[in-house]
């Protein structure tokens, strides 16, 4: 049985550090930048924050998610405005060459077969169509698992699954982790220290107590994004073995050979 994501998805309401609010701008700004006049898939929308975003540029946005729970959010907010799916990523309903970009944020290491969703996107875009990926680096020293995950990969280790099942890759990262003020380094230190001894609560919900005692002020996440929601912090173009453990957050974007 499929586990229910809802408890441990940035949902509307949410109240969440303003940096990841700004992860999450950032995400999307960074697909909004290749989806210009283009059909776009989003793979794990949740319940679709950055979809209005996105259709402000492309051609066709589709949204689609394991989760009834946060389809229905999705679909009270937007209406009619953006189809939406539910859907499993290892067999994604749609047909060959359909859309111009593909994306899953934040969810690939809930996957029992990832390279089997890669193959697929690969099946459903069109030629030179692009797939972007995102997740946490698991070489964070304060990366924290999510209880229903099944495994992290590496920057390597995702450019190498891209690179296999049919794209050429390129990765970036984001969110350096260097703490400038002391302050910055003992919440740091702290917040490595917690993780590593799994101290840190599981779901979202839970999570906020804990953030307001290391970071202070949280912000609710909005239905919606809009433009200039938060600062963002685009990524930087790296080689995948280089970025180790100093960038909290790993992107691949991969064309379709």
């Amino acid at each position: 049985m499929r586990p229910d994501y809802s408890s441990v998805t940035e949902a509307t309401g949410n109240r969440l550090r303003p940096e990841a609010i700004s992860m999450m701008y950032t995400r999307y700004r960074f697909a909004v930048a290749r989806a210009k006049a283009r059909d776009v898939l989003e793979v794990g929308c949740g319940v679709g924050q950055g979809l209005g975003l996105l259709s402000g540029a492309a051609r066709l946005v589709v949204g689609g998610d394991c989760t009834p729970n946060l389809l229905a959010s999705a679909r009270k907010h937007y209406g009619a405005r953006i189809p939406l799916a539910c859907l499993d990523a290892h067999s994604l309903p749609f047909r060959d060459a359909t859309f111009d970009l593909a994306f899953l944020y934040e969810a690939i290491y809930y996957l029992l077969e990832p390279t089997r969703f890669l193959v697929e996107c690969r099946r459903i875009l069109r030629p030179q169509g692009r797939l972007l990926l995102c997740s946490v680096n698991c070489h964070w020293p304060a990366f924290n698992p999510s209880p229903y995950s099944r495994r992290y990969y590496s920057a390597a280790e995702l450019e190498q699954m891209v690179r296999e099942s049919g794209f050429d890759p390129v990765v970036y990262a984001a969110y350096s982790d260097t703490p400038y003020s002391f302050q910055n380094r003992a919440v740091s230190f702290l917040r490595g220290v917690t993780a590593r001894l799994h101290l840190i609560p599981k779901t979202m919900k839970a999570k906020e107590k804990f953030k307001r005692i290391f970071y202070g002020t949280l912000t609710a996440m909005p239905a919606e994004l809009g433009d200039s929601e938060a600062p963002i912090e685009m990524p930087i173009r790296m080689n995948a073995a280089s970025i180790a453990g100093t960038y909290k957050v790993v992107y691949v974007e991969g064309t379709r050979r």
